[in-house]
């Protein structure tokens, strides 16, 4: 298996998807890769617009330094539509991610279940590799 050259990481700020990024960044250093990170707004974000299209979020900006990430190789990317759906395009072009990355659980957590909605989703329709990170995982970073 060629080592990882695009990832591709689900991000809605829960505790869930910045383990995520956290653990892409850290597979992405290791394996020279690129990430882009990604935000779906799906119908409801207009109400609660928490992300610019813009400008990476300072807490996302903040853990690519800490892992002392190229940002030349980081990409922020927000698009309209529902998560999996958002996630799963990520395989084709511009972005050609080799691999996607979700945490096991999202922002609409529910009792219960031991995988989110999305990361179901996403592991049971990807055509490329997908890793679901738990909201266990430990990577030894400050």
């Amino acid at each position: 298996m060629k080592p990882f050259q695009s990832i591709a990481v689900g991000y809605d700020g829960s505790p869930d998807s910045t383990i995520a990024v956290r653990w892409a960044l850290r597979a992405a250093q290791e394996a020279d890769a690129s990430v882009t990170i990604v935000h779906a707004t799906g119908l409801l974000e207009h109400l609660r617009t928490r992300y610019s299209p813009d400008e990476l979020p300072p807490e996302l900006l903040s853990l690519a330094q800490q892992y002392d990430f190229d940002e030349s190789r980081l990409r922020w990317l927000v698009t309209n539509g529902d998560a999996c759906s958002v996630l799963l395009r990520m395989a084709s072009a511009p972005v050609n991610a080799d691999t996607l990355v979700v945490g096991s659980r999202g922002d609409g957590k529910r009792e219960g279940l031991l995988l989110g909605s999305t990361s179901l989703e996403v592991a049971e329709h990807a055509t490329i590799p997908v890793v679901v990170v738990p909201s266990t995982y430990k990577d030894g970073a400050a």
